[in-house]
């Protein structure tokens, strides 16, 4: 059995334990594998603002890394709500480091998971103007700070 289709019977097992009804799609995206789930219960699994859906998406790959510890991370999603979020903090991400380039003023994010941390270090990474910092410690939410670049001593 490949790590998806035990990513996949985690989830279903998960999901039938909270006697929740779901069908789950495995899709293939730029990032890896997507469990996407679609249910008539979908609100309950995806919870207030995607709270839910990250804790089933954590629970999951802990399992799964159980099982296969260099198992890449698979991403849970339901009914695409976070496709379509992620697409909206990818915009804002990119506004917020426009606005940053043209004032040279630091702008620090609302408090943000590892997993959306994670995408906004990767979604600015490339750009040789900006640079991103997280604070150290454990906290599962934590703030980044978005900053021009200094510019090279001579």
């Amino acid at each position: 059995m490949t790590t998806v289709e035990t990513a996949t019977r985690i989830l279903d097992t998960m999901l039938g334990q909270l006697g929740l009804a779901a069908t789950i799609e495995v899709q293939e995206t730029h990032d890896g594998p997507c469990l996407q789930i679609q249910s008539p219960d979908s609100k309950t699994i995806i919870g207030r603002d995607g709270d839910r859906l990250d804790d089933i998406q954590y629970l999951v790959n802990r399992i799964l890394r159980r099982q296969f510890p260099k198992a890449e991370r698979v991403k849970v999603d339901c009914e695409h709500f976070r496709t379509i979020r992620e697409d909206q903090m990818a915009e804002e991400i990119r506004e917020v480091a426009a606005r940053v380039k043209e004032t040279g003023k630091s702008h620090q994010l609302r408090p943000l998971n590892a997993y959306y941390r994670r995408m906004v270090h990767n979604l600015l990474i490339d750009d040789p103007e900006i640079e991103t910092h997280s604070p150290e410690g454990d906290d599962r939410l934590k703030r980044i700070t978005i900053s021009a670049k200094s510019a090279p001593k001579p």
